[in-house]
């Protein structure tokens, strides 16, 4: 059997390692943990180098029981904050401390918890609105013909607020399970933006909304999938038609080169006219049920993922998703896709 030396077995561990003798001296250290204290450690006390209290406590503990222990050490790596789970074994004559960056866990723990409360609360109120007009409609309006016509159109629109919730989580998790795959086909944006245009044509003239579309005129080809890229170009057209003031304008154009794609792309722009949105509400409205207005969105029967859904399709397709505004100018949401 051959045996290696301590600090090329330490180096080829991608965690933090420090292995403490039992003379409370580094024998050594392996890269990560260099990086992570900022400090050259083998020979040095172990006091000088971890510093800090919760790590300390776990190496003493180790070294005078022999057993091993786990801590949690929280500290912060430029702008985000990191949570090492520690652990301290008896290696040999001394101890071997570990620290595992478990941020990813928790930030995961933290999203699913978020997003249960989110879901629970959107389908609470529908139901809880359901439950009332039919305990009503049962007894007190039980032979009130105007109360039950009227109970019953409350409840016809709860219920597709429920319909459509989920129907929109089905379609983010469909979209999450394929952003790793990229599409293959070639599909024409131009032919996918006008049947959205002629889809969306009855609602925007019931909101008394004109729909223009510039740049269709001739096909447009990327690599994609055409249900996906249309349902984007349905959610942004549809959001525009709901909060323009009159005008929502899609225009298309061909780029010979995007500078942060590094190719030729196609720019959908879509514009409205309406009340424009405030700077510090921008960088959250791809998040899963990030409203401005949370009853306007749900009157206008909003679910809060229609732009969630949009940036995860735009990231399976290689693409960008920008929004610009500025309060009482209108908002322009731009998708930028790979030609």
């Amino acid at each position: 059997m051959i045996e290696l030396p301590v600090s090329p077995i330490l180096a080829a561990v991608p965690m933090p390692l420090v292995l403490i003798g039992r003379d409370e001296r580094v024998i050594s250290a392996n890269p990560s943990a260099a990086q992570l204290f900022g400090t050259a450690a083998e020979g040095w006390h172990y006091i000088t180098i971890l510093r800090q209290p919760v790590l300390l406590d776990c190496v003493e503990a180790a070294l005078k029981t022999g057993e091993r222990r786990e801590a949690r050490y929280l500290t912060r790596d430029g702008e985000r904050d990191v949570t090492y789970n520690v652990v301290a074994a008896p290696a040999g004559q001394g101890v071997l401390l570990s620290l595992e960056d478990i941020s990813h866990v928790q930030a995961a723990g933290e999203m699913r918890r978020d997003f249960v409360a989110n879901v629970s609360h959107e389908l609470r109120t529908p139901l809880t609105a359901l439950i009332g007009f039919i305990e009503t409609l049962q007894g007190p309006a039980k032979k009130d013909f105007e109360a039950q016509a009227r109970f019953l159109g409350i409840m016809e629109r709860e219920a597709g607020r429920m319909s459509r919730l989920i129907e929109d989580l089905l379609s983010l998790s469909r979209v999450e399970s394929q952003e790793r795959v990229r599409p293959t086909q070639k599909v024409d944006v131009a032919s996918l933006v006008t049947s959205a245009s002629m889809t969306l044509g009855p609602q925007a003239a019931d909101a008394d909304v004109t729909l223009k579309v510039v740049g269709a005129e001739e096909p447009v080809e990327v690599l994609g999938d055409s249900d996906q890229l249309l349902q984007v170009f349905t959610n942004l057209m549809e959001n525009g038609i709901k909060y323009g003031d009159g005008l929502v304008t899609v225009e298309i154009v061909p780029q010979e080169r995007d500078p942060m794609l590094r190719g030729p792309a196609v720019r959908i722009e879509v514009s409205d006219d309406g009340e424009g949105i405030d700077a510090l509400h921008i960088p959250r409205l791809t998040e899963r049920f990030y409203r401005i207005d949370s009853h306007r969105s749900r009157e206008m029967g909003g679910t809060g993922l229609g732009l969630a859904i949009v940036k995860h399709i735009v990231n399976r397709h290689r693409g960008r998703f920008r929004i610009e505004s500025q309060k009482g100018q209108g908002s322009r949401f731009i998708v930028v896709l790979p030609a």
